[in-house]
């Protein structure tokens, strides 16, 4: 393709090599050159962009990911972001699209688009093709508050629907050590004789599932995959509920602290992420942990914007056999 004909460039925020390893990929698959930039901190710790080309006139896409030790300081990939697309601009950009993978916003353009809630291509994908005989699955909640979310990927997959809610109970080692005992109670009436009654402790609503899951395949759906206990204590209730295979499927894995560990020791059957964070040091850890490739639906999404061309398609025409 000719770059200066396009009308686009696509650069990375260099931020870590593993987004620079990304927008590579999304390169080639569109056949054109990584754009030429340099994202770098100054002595006062303040962030500078140098970019090595011309870029007037052109559409600009930038890539933008935070590997898993960073993750809690997105404020700071964005303000990368944004001092590329600030210094783009002065150049004489009449049109700028950024692509920061880990803004809701715009996470939600390309996991869940709109109302970051419909199905992840690339996971829907994913599952037709990875998952033995998912026919037999059904699509896992682990709270109300993810019921939309998975009911997005049980309507496009044809498939059942169970939700989980409640909260997992304290171990007999909390309810020793006093921390859930009730206050004291004072007799503050004024009359020795009447017995005001104990303030009783707030009991936990056991997690319950609501749903078939028994001699089914379980694949509990979510964004992000962080610390991983609650999804363990899922796979557990899960697997007592009689599924004999357990999913967990996010689009980002950034798997902290003793996430691969924790996952290698439980009922859960594999975890599948998206390369929108650097994880090779966890899939080391724990085989169970499985990369999909976004680079290629990222590529035809960038093709898509400067062709004008319909995004729905990405998200409406993902193969579903009959």
């Amino acid at each position: 393709m000719n770059v200066a004909k396009s009308g686009y460039r696509v650069f990375s925020a260099n931020s870590t090599a593993a987004c620079t390893e990304l927008a590579k990929k999304i390169t080639e698959r569109l056949g054109v050159e990584l754009g030429k930039s340099v994202v770098y901190q100054e002595s006062n710790r303040e962030t500078r962009v140098d970019v090595k080309e011309s870029v007037r006139g052109q559409t600009i896409f930038i890539i933008q990911t935070i590997p898993s030790k960073q993750c809690k300081m997105r404020k700071r990939g964005s303000i990368v972001c944004k001092l590329l697309a600030s210094m783009l601009a002065k150049a004489g950009l009449t049109h700028i699209i950024t692509m920061d993978l880990h803004q809701k916003e715009i996470q939600g353009f390309f996991s869940f688009p709109v109302d970051n809630l419909r199905a992840s291509p690339f996971l829907l994908q994913y599952i037709q093709e990875e998952v033995p005989d998912y026919r037999n699955a059904i699509i896992v909640a682990k709270s109300p508050s993810a019921a939309k979310r998975a009911q997005s990927y049980a309507e496009r997959l044809r498939l059942g629907l169970a939700v989980m809610h409640g909260e997992a109970q304290c171990s007999e080692s909390d309810m020793a050590d006093g921390r859930h005992s009730p206050p004291c109670v004072r007799n503050t009436s004024g009359h020795p004789g009447l017995e005001l009654p104990l303030m009783m402790a707030k009991e936990k609503p056991p997690i319950t599932v609501v749903g078939d899951v028994g001699g089914r395949i379980a694949i509990i759906v979510d964004d992000i995959i962080d610390d991983v206990e609650d999804f363990v204590a899922a796979a557990e209730i899960l697997k007592e509920r009689g599924a004999y295979k357990i999913y967990i499927m996010a689009t980002h894995g950034l798997l902290s602290a003793d996430a691969p560990r924790l996952i290698e020791e439980s009922a859960i059957d594999e975890v599948v992420v998206t390369n929108t964070v650097p994880h090779e040091v966890q899939k080391l850890q724990c085989p169970k942990i499985k990369t999909v490739d976004v680079s290629m639906i990222l590529a035809e999404a960038i093709r898509r914007i400067h062709n004008g061309e319909s995004m729905a398609y990405l998200f409406r025409n993902i193969t579903v056999d009959d």
